[in-house]
């Protein structure tokens, strides 16, 4: 049985009885919120173009990597904390966002909180929500987890970070990333199928795939790519390239420095090389001016 006691709900399965302590990503029992929004900074088709709108985003707490880079440290950390919440209050949340003009439900780093929100999503349907559920998530992900999802989630915005295992233990400690990120996009594509986009230009349903080029790294890119494609028709999901990666987030540098490859921007030419591989594949969605490498774009938690 999946569920927190013992924890088995990411692919780490830490195994912590998290009614008594927390799992290794730090998440008790209760789910935590850092922040509550209406954000304007995702991919058109979640944020949408109506600036007095936006895509209704909860933050949670806590993740199950530990991306070296991560620019949202300050809540995915083990030691992070945030305000607890019930089912009962985050359905709640859900109504007053969809109150205020929410495009959607979006539910970022939910991972470690699964059957706390399908319970959330259960309560506000009841209560009137008809708003779309976005699944935000780093795409470390078990796809017997994301099977439960069926009937909670509309659309999913996840990450596919790496194709070499070397790469995910370096950056993020998680060896095993390539196989569970193409396996969980699978499970994902088979709950949505192709994306659905109505006439307003919000999505409603489907899938888009993030991909965050790291410098000194675009050969990855480039097999991350081909793994995707593999994975789903290249014309069933969006494909979101980001180039907004900055080092600026990383740990100090000490004299073996591990992440020396990564501590600097990615060029245009990196950048460039993997958005015509995109192409070359067939897929369509969403790609960043190089400016966007900056923490002005990133909420300050």
């Amino acid at each position: 049985m999946i569920g927190i006691s013992p924890c088995n709900l990411c692919p780490r399965m830490c195994g912590a009885d998290r009614s008594k302590t927390t799992g290794r990503c730090g998440a008790g029992s209760y789910m935590q919120v850092s922040h509550i929004m209406l954000h304007h900074w995702e991919e058109p088709p979640i944020s949408g173009y109506d600036k007095e709108r936006g895509s209704g985003t909860v933050f949670f707490t806590h993740c199950p990597l530990g991306c070296a880079y991560c620019q949202n440290g300050k809540i995915s950390r083990r030691e992070s904390s945030g305000q607890v919440h019930t089912s009962e209050s985050l359905a709640d949340v859900m109504l007053k966002l969809q109150e205020d003009g929410a495009y959607n439900i979006n539910c970022v780093s939910p991972t470690q909180y699964t059957l706390q929100i399908i319970e959330a999503v259960k309560i506000a349907r009841k209560l009137g929500l008809t708003l779309p559920i976005v699944w935000n998530t780093g795409g470390y992900e078990r796809p017997e987890v994301i099977e439960m999802l069926r009937g909670t989630v509309d659309i999913f915005l996840t990450d596919f970070k790496y194709a070499s295992s070397e790469l995910s233990e370096k950056y993020s400690s998680a060896p095993d990333y390539p196989e569970y990120a193409a396996a969980s996009l699978g499970a994902m594509h088979r709950i949505t199928g192709r994306y659905i986009i109505g006439e307003d230009g919000i999505m409603r349903r489907g899938v888009i795939v993030r991909h965050l080029v790291l410098p000194s790294h675009r050969g990855d890119s480039i097999a991350v790519l081909g793994k995707i494609a593999k994975t789903v028709l290249p014309s069933d999901v969006l494909l979101s390239l980001m180039a907004q990666y900055t080092p600026e987030f990383l740990p100090e540098a000490k004299e073996d420095d591990k992440f020396a490859r990564i501590r600097r921007k990615v060029t245009s030419f990196e950048y460039e090389k993997v958005v015509e591989e995109a192409s070359r594949l067939g897929f369509e969605g969403f790609s960043q001016e190089r400016s966007s490498a900056t923490k002005k774009f990133t909420p300050d938690f």
